[in-house]
């Protein structure tokens, strides 16, 4: 039933397995898994292809002109992985190489572009029944969720799954590069002046640092199932 459902917010650094988490947590419940991070890597991937960028410059007037034309949307596909589409394309691989991770902060800075995402993020939600993750949704796009999770683990440890993700992708790249990528990302997203990652005061914590998957898959869910039996009652 409709009251019964919740929104549900996970924020936390970058590479810490959010999505992952966040996608069999909505499969568990049988909710609709939202990708935040995966709409500014979108924009961020339109940039690149548009040459909106002159060296570490990015051209935010025309970004900022053309982003109204942009559509982006998530589809199943039949192997029940969801992908990210840009004005009808698949893009889900694009956006997870380096070259998008290297330029996505800058972008996802941007008042203009985070006010666009976050109005098509909260349209998403008005139904409920939805698992979102990315850097502000418990703070900003959901503050009235009502389970929301804040997700770290330590710097090394995150380099090392987004170094060996990188790896298993055939892309080439070295530790120290994707340590020094993630340690400015961090400092970039907890910095920005307009919604910056921060952990709501009212977030659980979760350090999977030294979880498994499994374990950190029955806590997530036991969280979820304790606030959807508490709207019941």
């Amino acid at each position: 039933m409709m009251q019964n459902k919740i929104i549900i917010a996970i924020d936390g650094h970058s590479s810490c397995g959010k999505s992952t988490m966040a996608k069999d947590l909505a499969k568990a419940l049988n909710y609709t898994y939202i990708d935040t991070g995966a709409m500014y890597r979108a924009v961020t991937l339109f940039s690149l292809r548009a040459g909106l960028w002159k060296g570490e410059v990015l051209d935010t007037d025309v970004l900022r002109q053309q982003l109204p034309s942009l559509t982006i949307s998530f589809e199943r596909m039949p192997n029940g992985e969801l992908h990210t589409f840009l004005n009808g394309e698949d893009v889900e691989k694009e956006i997870r190489t380096m070259a998008v991770s290297e330029h996505v902060s800058p972008v996802s800075t941007l008042g203009f572009v985070r006010e666009a995402m976050v109005a098509q993020q909260q349209a998403m939600g008005v139904k409920k029944g939805i698992v979102m993750d990315g850097r502000d949704i418990g703070t900003t796009v959901f503050p009235q969720a009502e389970l929301k999770i804040f997700v770290t683990a330590l710097p090394e440890v995150r380099a090392m799954r987004r170094y060996k993700e990188l790896q298993q992708k055939g892309e080439e790249s070295t530790f120290e590069t994707v340590l020094s990528n993630l340690t400015e990302r961090d400092r970039i997203d907890s910095t920005r002046a307009i919604s910056p990652l921060a952990k709501a005061d009212d977030a659980r914590v979760l350090d999977n640092s030294e979880l498994t998957i499994e374990e950190q898959n029955q806590l997530l869910l036991s969280w979820a199932e304790e606030v959807i039996a508490r709207q019941k009652s």
